[in-house]
């Protein structure tokens, strides 16, 4: 089950740096539900979801999961990176297994990852040396690693931007349908407007210098959702004014930002 998350008045300053990298971030995201963050290069996307994984710690403010304070990392928040970090020389099922054997949870260990292998389209490449797999099936190898422990939150550092488009859109879905069906909290840092608007319940546009929330664009939309309807490319192209609009801020009217008053439809089972 998702665990829920408070971002609590999050400021930031990198040493040596004058200029705040985050200022004044206060979000509150409830167990289970999907956001996406979006901003350019530079807004601090990623600093904030590395606060959020328990490897970076604020200047002032914290992030809190189910009212603990992070400090640390901890297998209860696992985070996917770009590239899917594997150890080249193990097989699939040994790569997957790695965060069940840090945490000596040995018991049962090969039927749990085996399930997650099947779940995740490897059943066949169990044994195969990772070397052996496209960087489609490399990322599927660290979904099922990430899974495996068992974690309350997903938390996702642009893990598709490298594949091509066809195998991209296949793991968002497959990420999408096994998050949902868990019930974890996912937050998705991503450049890509048409996936946040494919996996999120809440899409949150950063502005620049200082990282701060702009908007928020809620995504009222069942699952899995139709890129190609009519209300899929309508939020898509609103979402792209609110990204536009924090790249150019002169062009900002009360129109362009705010947070929608839609309420998010009913997932599907």
């Amino acid at each position: 089950m998702g665990a829920r998350i408070t971002i609590d008045y999050i400021t930031h300053h990198y040493r040596g740096q004058e200029e705040a990298t985050l200022d004044g971030i206060e979000v509150a995201i409830e167990p289970g539900e999907s956001i996406a963050l979006i901003g350019q290069s530079g807004c601090g996307k990623s600093t904030l979801l590395h606060m959020l994984a328990g490897l970076l710690i604020p200047s002032e403010g914290c992030v809190r999961v189910n009212g603990h304070m992070i400090t640390k990392p901890s297998p209860r928040w696992n985070m996917m990176f770009q590239k899917p970090s594997l150890y080249p020389w193990m097989t699939v099922r040994e790569n997957a297994s790695l965060g069940l054997i840090f945490q000596g949870q040995r018991k049962g260990m090969r039927e749990r990852v085996d399930h997650l292998l099947e779940t995740v389209g490897l059943a066949d490449k169990a044994n195969t040396n990772v070397q052996a797999l496209s960087g489609g099936q490399q990322q599927r190898v660290a979904l099922a690693r990430s899974l495996a422990t068992d974690p309350e939150v997903l938390l996702l550092d642009e893990p598709f931007s490298a594949l091509d488009a066809f195998t991209r859109v296949s793991l968002q879905d497959e990420v999408n349908r096994l998050v949902r069906e868990r019930g974890l909290t996912l937050v998705l840092v991503t450049h890509d407007i048409e996936e946040a608007v494919a996996m999120a319940d809440r899409v949150m546009v950063m502005s620049a210098n200082p990282g701060r929330i702009a908007s928020t664009l809620e995504i009222p939309l069942p699952t899995p959702r139709d890129r190609a309807s009519h209300r899929f490319v309508d939020i898509k192209a609103e979402l792209m004014t609110y990204f536009g609009a924090t790249r150019h801020p002169a062009t900002q009217t009360p129109r362009d930002f705010g947070e929608t008053s839609e309420k998010p439809a009913a997932r599907a089972a």
